[in-house]
């Protein structure tokens, strides 16, 4: 097997939490980093002692900690574009948006709150930081139900309350959405919708089997899809719709790791014929 030394890859970097089940978090984001042809950075937030079932411990590092993790990485790899998730307290993102702002860098934001086993991921004295500092510099939040209810001080009960939450955000907060609507599935498709531009969008896939089993991480790997995009200079259509096929597939395929426990992971099939995007006002 022969490789070239001289092969130029860009980069992403994730500023996110250590996930020791392999599930979610940065081990997430670098995996769908390498498999979508992009050089993985990371900054590490926190470490979580946690599985797909639960988390049982957070220990968060220090802000100076994490800002001299983007420094080291942004002063010598030229980053196309980067993703947050887990970021945990105020100080944390203080330093990540000072760090985005400083160095210009394209953000998918991913606003982490509470884990899916209702683990609290955030601080509540850390959502002001997060909705007047972060939230405003990045090119895309990427939300889902619970985490856009949290932001709008709101329930999204249904599609009609999803689009309008999507847009009331990209109002908000100056930037272009995809509010994800993997807790509202109730039908054969997974439903996201999207504002950019003032233009609302559609963009669906249908249910995965193992949607229901298997979702540990797929917030991650979905916005860390759409980082790997960007980097790859691809247009936000195409970003979007990759993320979603690759999301789509890592379900599909999902393996087995331990007594009734399955994990996403990249897949082999390529299904962007079953991802849909359409604008819909």
């Amino acid at each position: 097997m022969t490789t070239s030394k001289n092969k130029f890859y860009p980069s992403a970097l994730t500023i996110a939490g250590s996930d020791s089940g392999g599930g979610a978090g940065v081990q997430a984001d670098l995996r769908t980093f390498n498999a979508l042809g992009v050089f993985g950075c990371s900054a590490i937030t926190a470490v979580t002692s946690q599985n797909p079932l639960g988390v049982a411990r957070i220990d968060a590092l220090s802000p100076e900690a994490v800002a001299s993790q983007i420094d080291a990485v942004l002063t010598a790899i030229p980053v196309k574009a980067a993703k947050t998730g887990m970021l945990f307290s105020a100080g944390i993102i203080e330093v990540v948006a000072d760090a985005i702002e400083r160095y210009q860098l394209k953000l998918v934001c991913d606003p982490v709150m509470v884990a899916t086993s209702g683990a609290r991921l955030l601080e509540k004295s850390a959502i002001q930081a997060l909705t007047q500092k972060l939230l405003p510099r990045a090119a895309w939040i990427t939300p889902n139900i619970p985490e856009a209810e949290l932001l709008l001080d709101r329930k999204l009960a249904d599609r009609a309350a999803q689009l309008d939450g999507a847009r009331a955000l990209a109002d908000k907060f100056g930037v272009s959405v995809l509010l994800k609507g993997g807790h509202l599935i109730h039908s054969l498709e997974a439903v996201d919708f999207i504002v950019c531009d003032g233009k609302c969008y559609r963009l669906s896939s249908p249910v995965a089997e193992a949607a229901h089993h298997a979702s540990h991480g797929t917030g991650c790997t979905l916005s860390a899809a759409i980082t790997a995009g960007f980097a790859l200079d691809m247009t936000w259509q195409q970003s979007l719709c990759e993320a979603k096929n690759f999301t789509y597939g890592s379900l599909n395929e999902s393996v087995k790791i331990g007594k009734g426990i399955e994990a996403m992971y990249p897949p082999t099939a390529d299904a962007i014929d079953d991802i849909t995007l359409e604008m819909i006002r």
